[in-house]
């Protein structure tokens, strides 16, 4: 079943609300150590829970310290919750506020391996 029109709007806000106060409100130092991007929002079909999908840009840090940054992101997220569904409820009117879960996009990681592979592989786009 598709998702509907309603759960994409209410995600979209929900993502411009939240990336907006990543960008002024917070100042969490594990937030603001690193880039931070809210790069999508699911919500259920009921409305009950919100997923965001963080990317976290950790440049120049090896596997391990990216790992790490990224564990101390997804906290700093879970202890600035309270705040973000408050604000949430105050912009966007809504009988019941969706709990919000946080979650690590690794989606640039995988096209970026994908690229890599395809590169070893020497299949490149036909030029006609």
């Amino acid at each position: 079943m598709g998702k509907g029109y309603r759960q994409g709007r209410l995600g979209e806000e929900i993502r411009r609300i939240i990336s907006d106060m990543l960008l002024r409100e917070l100042k969490d130092p594990r937030l603001s150590e690193n880039m931070v991007s809210l790069s999508g929002v699911d919500v259920t079909a009921d409305g009950s829970y919100a997923t965001c999908y963080v990317t976290v840009l950790a440049m120049g840090k090896d596997e391990e310290a990216k790992k790490q940054a990224e564990a101390d992101v997804l906290a700093g997220l879970q202890s600035a919750k309270g705040i973000m569904k408050k604000e949430i409820g105050r912009q966007i009117k809504l009988r019941h506020m969706p709990e919000l879960i946080f979650k690590i996009d690794n989606s640039m990681e995988y096209g970026r391996h994908i690229s890599e592979v395809i590169k070893e592989l020497g299949i490149e786009k036909d030029e006609e």
